[in-house]
């Protein structure tokens, strides 16, 4: 019930990509607008994080739970009977915002729920396939909602999802709400500016450019306002986020391994789309159906490989050797161009199951580090603080990869002519290297930095321990 959840939050990020022009046809969103049916739910999303987490820990995690399925099916009513673009876009947004209290709730519940090393290691290696692999099942969804049903469907298919998990909530264990202290208003306050401006200026730096004035002020006072935010928590009494969260080092080594993770694979996602339907002319749910296969991948690794081998051996070394398979099965994508031939079989094949394969591996324990030695009153910051840092890197990763492939396009067509579709090709493979590279610099961080403490003792909590946390 609770991977179900997850799945809900991931599969909406990319669900209604595939229907935006189904919803801008009947909606008669302008092409300036259309963009908010997208970033309307990020913003939110990325936005609130940290304050759903503190919330998720103060009124218990399991009625944050309930309350944020609650709230997200009924957002998703709103936005799917929406007749017109602010409807919808607040529709959106209010799923954001739900989304936001439901993810942190969700992996804390996770964290306090297993606590047997091997069933432990089972449990999130299920959480990390479905959230790993959600976002291509909502490719493929929505391209079959759209085509066979209504763009509306993309929203209201949360209902029966939402429906399932809240039946299931009732076998979940609860806790009772915590005293926290004074709530930390100002740390709420600057900490959801600052990831909201710089989730945005990602999001705009991908049509105007990372020169443009906008995203210029935006990235500077978003990072500002996240400075400020930290000399905040270290002053205040009842921070939102203890600092000490993200200075433990196997903590906060993971936190920048998966958000470089997260910067290649959203770019990866991103290219692949418009190279199976713009190159290859496959139909949205070809191409989703081929993303299937990075999800099967996902499922293997997250759940045989690493759910199996998680407590055998330590968490740094699962997680390295995931980052370089990954690697190397984008490596295989880099070499594509227009014209390639069996490209299916020689190339989108292999490459889907190594990347899924290696990102199964990898989001098993980058979760169980995450949530490790935490105390069960912080389990939520804790679980909002690894979301947010995935959603700063997949809109840091599809803005600022979207435009080394556009530069490296518009240079080609200029240097060389000849037909479009190679030159975007070529900027496709100089951005998929790039999106290589990052995954070797992640893989570097998580030997370099997750190494030198005793990983086993960091990736679970001693079985006792967690008990007497959680009592």
């Amino acid at each position: 019930m609770i991977a179900t959840a997850q799945l809900m939050v991931v599969l909406d990020a990319t669900i209604v990509n595939i229907a935006l022009p189904s919803v801008q046809s009947e909606l008669g969103l302008s092409d300036a607008n259309r963009q908010w049916v997208i970033t309307a739910y990020a913003l939110a999303f990325g936005g609130l994080l940290l304050l759903g987490g503190r919330i998720s820990g103060s009124i218990g995690h399991r009625r944050a739970f309930v309350i944020g399925l609650i709230g997200f099916a009924v957002a998703s009513v709103l936005g799917g009977a929406a007749n017109g673009a602010a409807p919808l876009f607040a529709g959106r947004a209010a799923q954001g915002m739900f989304a936001a209290l439901l993810a942190p709730a969700a992996l804390s519940l996770l964290t306090m729920t297993f606590v047997e090393a091997r069933e432990r290691a089972r449990a999130f290696g299920v959480f990390a396939a479905v959230g790993a692999g959600g976002s291509a099942v909502g490719m493929v969804a929505g391209g079959l909602l759209t085509e066979h049903a209504d763009w509306r469907w993309c929203l209201y298919v949360n209902l029966p999802i939402a429906g399932a998990a809240l039946a299931g909530s009732v076998f979940l264990r609860g806790d009772a709400p915590r005293r926290t202290g004074d709530f930390d208003v100002p740390g709420v306050v600057v900490s959801a500016a600052g990831l909201v401006a710089l989730v945005y200026a990602f999001t705009l730096a991908e049509g105007r450019g990372w020169g443009d004035r906008v995203v210029v002020l935006l990235l500077v006072g978003g990072t500002a306002l996240l400075a400020l935010f930290a000399l905040i928590e270290s002053r205040t009494k009842h921070p939102l986020l203890p600092l000490r969260i993200v200075a433990h080092r196997l903590r906060g080594g993971t936190l920048l391994a998966i958000g470089l993770t997260q910067v290649a694979m959203f770019g990866f996602y991103l290219f692949m789309t418009y190279y199976m339907q713009g190159v290859l002319r496959y139909s949205p749910v070809q191409a989703g159906v081929v993303f299937l296969l990075t999800a099967a991948g996902i499922a293997v690794g997250a759940t045989v490989v690493a759910g199996s081998l998680l407590s055998r051996i330590t968490p740094r070394a699962l997680l390295v050797a995931g980052l370089v398979v990954t690697a190397a099965g984008m490596s295989i994508l880099t070499r594509l161009t227009a014209d390639t031939d069996n490209v299916f079989l020689l190339y989108l094949l292999p490459a889907q199951l190594l990347i899924g394969l290696g990102l199964g591996c990898v989001m098993t324990p980058a979760t169980s580090l995450a949530t490790s030695q935490v105390a069960v009153a912080e389990a939520g910051i804790a679980s909002a603080t690894f979301n947010a840092a995935q959603q700063l890197g997949g809109a840091l990763g599809t803005a600022l990869l979207n435009t080394v492939a556009a530069s490296v396009a518009a240079a080609a067509l200029v240097s060389h002519g000849g037909p479009s579709n190679s030159a975007t090709v070529h900027g496709f493979s100089v951005a998929l290297t790039v999106a290589v590279g990052v995954l070797i610099a992640a893989a570097l961080i998580a030997w370099l930095v997750i190494g030198t403490d005793r990983e086993r003792r960091a990736a679970d909590l001693d079985e006792t321990e967690l008990k007497s946390l959680q009592n």
